[in-house]
Parts: structure tokens; sequence; C-alpha cells
């Protein structure tokens, strides 16, 4: 016999295992890639069962979270399924604290366990999917953007101290910049192999191009270009943060690791551009 607060804590999973079954069985539904679906399908059909299982303990019909599937399944179709569902893996641990009392009474339960744990070593090699295939292209538009942008509108912001000229320069500067590195995207995949040079072409010049938008913006509307530098820097930081996030969730990597290496990285450079503009302001009287 469950006591009360277990068995709240069961009817959570419950309510978990169905949510995730039906997230499972429409993704799978829209998959059109068959080995991806198969696997879709089997986790989908293990949820369910799962859900029957912890209905042994509870006696009760617990509905889905139909706010939860749309979430989850937007979230897929727009990110990724890699993303989506690896993000919605990680809430699973509602049910983890009543694994060891449920022991005690069904040995089953080691079985859900080992499911659980199955779905997610599944799902690390489960998508074959262009958002992430070309990661590393995105990887170098959005990197190169934000360490060489960041840093020449840090040395533009001392050395011309002029919101519109600054943002005309950094503007013109980026989008000379993003054709090189898709041009450089292309040629990299090309000896590589694997991709398609055309879409490593695009996805870098876009991911280039999307950044320089960003980091540009502040010069546009804004007077003071100390204040348009202040709102760069925390741009720049947020745009490292959410695609680190991404790739960390998507792929399985360390996440502060990866940030902390991007952010320093481009900070850094910035700082010393910095410094570079003061220079130059100074030694060559520019006044403008």
């Amino acid at each position: 016999m469950l006591s009360r607060e277990l068995k709240v804590k069961v009817l959570t999973a419950q309510k978990n295992e169905i949510t995730e079954h039906m997230i499972y069985k429409r993704l799978s539904a829209v998959t059109k890639d068959k080995h991806n679906r198969e696997i879709l399908e089997g986790i989908s059909s293990d949820e369910l069962s799962h859900y029957y299982f912890w209905k042994t303990f509870t006696n009760t019909d617990v509905p889905a979270d139909n706010l939860k599937v749309v979430f989850y399944i937007l979230l897929a179709k727009f990110l990724g399924i890699s993303f989506g569902l690896k993000l919605m893996e990680m809430g699973e641990d509602i049910a983890q604290d009543v694994y060891a009392e449920l022991k005690k009474l069904d040995p089953k339960v080691e079985n859900v366990i080992n499911d659980e744990n199955q779905h997610e070593k599944e799902l690390l090699n489960l998508i074959d999917e262009e958002k992430l295939k070309y990661t590393g292209s995105v990887i170098l538009g959005l990197n190169d953007a934000l360490v060489e942008l960041t840093a020449a509108l840090s040395g533009f912001t001392l050395a011309l101290q002029n919101t519109k000229l600054i943002a005309v320069t950094g503007l013109i500067m980026g989008i000379a910049a993003s054709f090189s590195m898709a041009a450089t995207g292309y040629l990299s995949s090309k000896e590589e192999g694997g991709k398609n040079p055309l879409k490593s072409c695009i996805y870098t010049g876009i991911a280039y191009i999307l950044t320089v938008i960003f980091l540009v913006f502040p010069f546009f509307v804004l007077k003071n270009p100390f204040v348009c530098l202040a709102l760069t820097v925390i741009f720049a930081t947020c745009i490292i943060f959410a695609f680190n996030f991404y790739v960390a969730i998507a792929k399985g990597l360390n996440f502060r690791k990866r940030f902390a290496e991007m952010f320093f990285i481009a900070i850094g450079v910035a700082a010393l551009n910095f410094i570079i503009g003061l220079l130059v302001r100074k030694f060559l009287n520019i006044d403008i």
C-alpha cells in the first residue's frame, strides 16, 4: 500500500510517461527518416507500458499534459528533434526519487529504470538531422562574427565615438566578412566531405550576418557610443549563451566549458581592440 506522499509522486511519474508517450508518438508520425521513426515509435511504446506499470500502483488513470505535448512538439519542429527530446528527458528526474521505495514493492521497477536510461542513450545516437550536421558551419560563422565584430566595434567606439559612423562601418565590414566566411565554409566542407558544400556555405553566411545585425543594431538606434558598446557586449553574451546551451543539450556536451571558452575569447579580443582604439585615437589625433 502506497503512502499518500508516495502515491502523489507515482501519479506525477505516470503523468510524465503518458505525456511523453504522446510526444514521441506524434513526432514519429511526422518523421520522414525510417530509422528515426522506428526509434521514436519504440520509445513511445515503452513510455506507454511504463504508464500502465505505474498505474498498477495507483489504480488511477491520468491524462497527458497537452500543453507540454504541444510545447515540445513545436520545440522539436523549430529547434530540432535532438534538442527538444533531450531537453524533455532532462525533466524525468521527478520519478527518480520514487524508484528506491517502489523497488521494495516490485522488482520490475528496475526494468523501468533501465528503459529510461536506454532512451537517453538512443536519443544521443538518434537523429541524423541537418540542424546538427551543420553545427560546425554555424559555429564557424557565429564565432568568427562574435570575435571579429565585437572587437572591431570596441576599437571603432574608442577611435571614432560617432554611433552612425560606427554602425555603418561595422555593417559594411560585417557584410563583407560574411561573404568571405561563407566562401570559407564552402571550401572547407568541400575538402572534408560528408556535407553539402553549398549548404555549409549558406549556414555559415547566415549565422555570420545575423550575428552582425544583432551586434550593430544598438549603434543605429542610440546616441551614446559607450552605451551602444555595452549593449553589444550584452547581446554577444546572450548569443554565446543561447547557442552553447542549444549545442550542449542537442549533442550532450559540457555547457559551462563551451560557454566560458567562447565568452572569454570574444570578450578578451574585444577588450584588446578597445585598448588599440584608444591608442589610435590618442596618437593619430582622430577627432570626428
